[in-house]
């Protein structure tokens, strides 16, 4: 991996010896000579399948020593000899790969949408499930949660991308984009109670205290599974970006669900059932208070907090009201220009 090598040389993560990269320009240099002479001699004496395999192989090298501009120019001309759209669809995933390699956000988006279009004409149902995983670590990568976690949820019983990542990486994304994105009832019926990840969930450190805490409201098991997950998020390579935001959404689920159930509690009752402070209570709830997140108010004096919760019809409501002048006020401009 040569450029990878100049890469990491130029960032001063490594120190750069010439000679060793001589060597490895020589192995690269090498092994083109022998990709080359197989292309030619397929083009020569061979059909048209061979010639395709010959540069599929070479495209294939490129991506193995982390080439991406030469992988994606040879896998554009590896397409060009390509009829099947199977085949089409797997020049795509190692697009994605690439992509995915390089966090090139604006190349994944693309092949997710070319791989799309490539499903109108025809595709197989393996290759689909396998792009649902690809587009929902593509949407977990860029803080899309939501999709995120109905893609995972839609591929755990046909999940086959191993070249993503193993099993046990997918139902730890899965079960970490589920639980700020679903209800209760959902969450209950999708994750807590799926038999793939009660298979799978207790080899990961945490994550099932972490998510059946938080189903069984043990809110001080919660949080102390919460803090062994933290450091597993913060190195993850997709999640770490949004490590903040994350931890933000999820307590403000857990803050949310505690909540519900009371039109008022005391903070000593609620800093007591997560197992901290009373000031740590005040000050994190202060914060997604004024953030608009959480429908409460503090009562400092009397030590209590009180819910508000928003009434969803009255909501519904006023936004209809909102629109509907909104639209009143679009046609009556318009009729203006139409009597001109």
């Amino acid at each position: 991996m040569a450029s990878l090598y100049e890469t990491l040389a130029a960032d001063s993560v490594l120190e750069m010896d010439q000679a060793v990269l001589d060597t490895m320009r020589a192995k690269i240099d090498d092994e083109l000579k022998k990709l080359d002479e197989k292309i030619a001699d397929a083009e020569e004496n061979l059909g048209e399948s061979e010639v395709r395999e010959a540069h599929l192989a070479k495209s294939l090298f490129y991506i193995r020593i982390g080439d991406k501009e030469k992988a994606l120019e040879q896998l554009k001309v590896t397409e060009s000899k390509t009829v099947a759209v199977g085949q089409k669809m797997d020049l795509v995933f190692y697009t994605l790969l690439l992509g995915f390699f390089y966090m090139d956000f604006d190349l994944i988006s693309k092949s997710i949408d070319k791989a799309k279009n490539l499903f109108e004409e025809g595709g197989d149902w393996e290759r689909k499930n396998r792009l649902k995983v690809y587009e929902g670590l593509y949407c977990m990568s860029t803080r899309n949660f939501k999709k995120a976690a109905n893609l995972f949820l839609d591929s755990i019983s046909t999940f086959t991308t191993y070249e993503l990542f193993p099993y046990d990486t997918f139902i730890f994304y899965t079960v970490l984009t589920s639980i700020i994105s679903l209800d209760r009832v959902s969450l209950k019926q999708k994750v807590v109670d799926a038999p793939e990840i009660l298979t799978v969930i207790g080899k990961i450190p945490y994550l099932s205290e972490f998510l059946n805490s938080l189903y069984d409201c043990q809110y001080k098991s919660f949080f102390s599974a919460f803090a062994g997950l933290a450091e597993q998020i913060k190195l993850d390579r997709y999640l770490h970006p949004h490590f903040r935001y994350y931890m933000r959404e999820v307590r403000t689920v857990v803050y949310s669900q505690f909540l519900e159930s009371y039109k008022s509690v005391t903070i000593e009752a609620m800093a007591k059932a997560f197992g901290v402070t009373v000031e740590f209570i005040d000050l994190e709830l202060s914060r997604f208070i004024a953030a608009g997140k959480l429908h409460c108010k503090i009562d400092k004096v009397a030590g209590v907090l009180e819910t508000n919760r928003p009434d969803a019809k009255n909501a519904l409501y006023q936004a209809t009201i909102k629109q509907g002048d909104f639209l009143l006020n679009r046609i009556q401009k318009l009729s203006r220009v139409i009597d001109l």
